[in-house]
Formats: structure tokens, C-alpha cells, sequence
């Protein structure tokens, strides 16, 4: 059964131990942490083995029943220092994560590629996954780029994080994920969005980040994409609703995707079904 997570940018706002508090009210089994900030001005809340609160985190985690799915965000610009991340990914092992989230910002593609694998072979000194993400404004901004980095970094560890809205906007289909080897999907975030895609660059962006729905309320194609995934793929819920309180948005979150999830046959996909928990 497929364990049901909840990204951070769900409810940015909260520290991760609250955070780690409301999943585990609402029901989520795993959370994702910003450990890195995806803006110049974004929240993230990093930890550090041996500090008392990395070690806090580590008991309300366990008090809660929760585990870390993955932390972010790794923006692989021009000047990235890879070995400078060693740090922060050992805090996010030492937490139980599986999986890092990385994005592609950098144009000059066999540069970025570089770095991508970099990034792989140093993460897997610790246990970890490095999931590629795309997204329309960055240098990797479809499923394709993000495929050809992978293919190209050729790392055991290198896969790709299918985020729905993410595919939509950009042009994807679900059925263009069939395709992908298993491996290469190992993660997968759900959302809604309207049937109307963003006209510029800017409304874009405000959608990603405060203008989705919760998954069921919308026009994207959720149960053809969960058909196309791996069975065994993680699937978590990214779902910023500023409007709602951080509670009510966090619970909102679990029914809504639960429901999707329950609510499909997936049975007749190419690949495994899902479940949730």
C-alpha cells in the first residue's frame, strides 16, 4: 500500500514539527521538508545532526508516527558548490529521508547534466534518491528535459518527481510517462488546478505556489496519471490554499487525494494499482 506524504509547500508557513503534528492528525504517513529555500526570499527550515533541534525533530517524528519522504530544494544554477550540500544531506538521512527534490536552473544543458550527477553520486553517500522536477518557468521545464538529464547523468539514484500540475501546464500527458523506465518514476505529487492554463509567466508561477485545488476539484487528468505511474511510486499531496487555514488545508488535503485515489480502477493501467494509508 502506498503510503500517502505531504509537501511542505502545502503549508509552507508551518516549522516542521508542526508540520510533522498536522500530517499526522489529518492522516499522511510522510512529510517533505524545505530544507533549502526555492526563492530568495523563501522560508526553509534546515537542520543539522547534533543540534538538540535536529534531535527535537527526530522525537516528534517518532512520537507521531511520521517518517521524512524527501527534502528540497536543490536549484542546480551555474555555480552550484555540490560538496557544500554534504551537511545538509546527512540531516536529512540521519531524519530517514529516501529522496532529495532537485530543479533545473541552469540553460547550459551539459553543465546542469554535470551537476545533476554530482549531486547523484554525493546523495548516495548518504542513501538518497535525487528526484528531478520540472517546471514551466525553470531550464528543465518538461518532462522531456527532465528525462534526457537523467538519461544522459546516468545515475542509479537519478529519477525524475512527476508533479501534476506541473506535466499539465507544460504540455504532458500521463501517457507519456508509460513510456519512462519504472525506476525513473519513483515519486509523484498531486494536486488540482482549473481547466484554463495561466496566460504568462507570472500567473504561472502564483498558480504553482498559492493557486491550486485540491486533488478532484479540477480539470487535470489525476486518474490517467496515477495509472501511468509505477505502483509502488510515492504519491504526496502538494496543495498551497492560503485561503484556507493550515489545519482545514492539510485535513483537505488527505480526503480530497484519498478519495481520488479510492475512487480509481486502476487495475486496468499498464502498471501495478496503487493503494494509500
Amino acid at each position: 500500500m502506498t503510503k500517502l506524504g505531504l509537501a511542505h509547500l502545502t503549508a509552507l508557513e508551518l516549522a516542521p514539527a508542526r508540520l510533522v503534528t498536522e500530517a499526522a492528525r489529518a492522516g499522511f504517513a510522510t512529510v517533505a521538508l524545505r530544507f533549502i529555500p526555492a526563492t530568495a526570499d523563501g522560508p526553509a527550515y534546515p537542520t543539522q545532526t547534533g543540534t538538540e533541534a535536529h534531535r527535537a525533530l527526530k522525537r516528534v517524528l517518532t512520537d507521531e508516527g511520521v517518517r521524512v519522504s524527501d527534502i528540497e530544494l536543490v536549484q542546480l544554477k551555474p555555480g552550484i558548490e555540490i560538496a557544500s550540500l554534504a551537511g545538509c544531506l546527512e540531516a536529512a538521512a540521519d531524519l530517514g529521508a529516501t529522496a532529495l527534490i532537485a530543479s533545473g536552473d541552469d540553460p547550459d544543458g551539459p553543465r546542469l547534466t554535470a551537476h545533476f550527477a554530482e549531486l547523484c553520486l554525493l546523495a548516495a553517500s548518504f542513501g538518497l534518491r535525487v528526484d528531478l522536477e520540472f517546471m514551466l518557468w525553470r531550464a528543465v521545464g518538461n518532462l522531456a528535459q527532465a528525462a534526457a538529464v537523467v538519461r544522459d547523468a546516468g545515475q542509479r539514484n537519478g529519477a525524475i518527481l512527476v508533479d501534476a500540475l506541473h506535466l499539465t501546464r507544460s504540455g504532458g500527458r500521463a501517457a507519456d510517462l508509460i513510456t519512462l523506465p519504472d525506476h525513473w518514476l519513483r515519486a509523484a505529487q498531486l494536486c488540482d488546478a482549473t481547466a484554463d492554463a495561466p496566460a504568462t509567466e507570472t500567473a504561472i508561477i502564483a498558480e504553482a505556489r498559492e493557486g491550486r485545488l485540491p486533488p478532484g476539484d479540477g480539470a487535470l487528468p489525476l486518474g490517467p496519471l496515477l495509472e501511468a505511474l509505477p505502483g509502488d511510486a510515492a504519491l504526496s499531496v502538494e496543495m498551497p490554499m492560503p485561503a484556507l487555514d493550515a489545519s482545514e488545508r492539510i485535513a483537505t488535503a488527505f480526503n480530497a487525494a484519498r478519495h481520488v485515489i479510492e475512487g480509481r480502477d486502476r487495475g486496468a493501467g499498464r502498471r501495478d494499482c496503487h493503494g494509500w494509508a
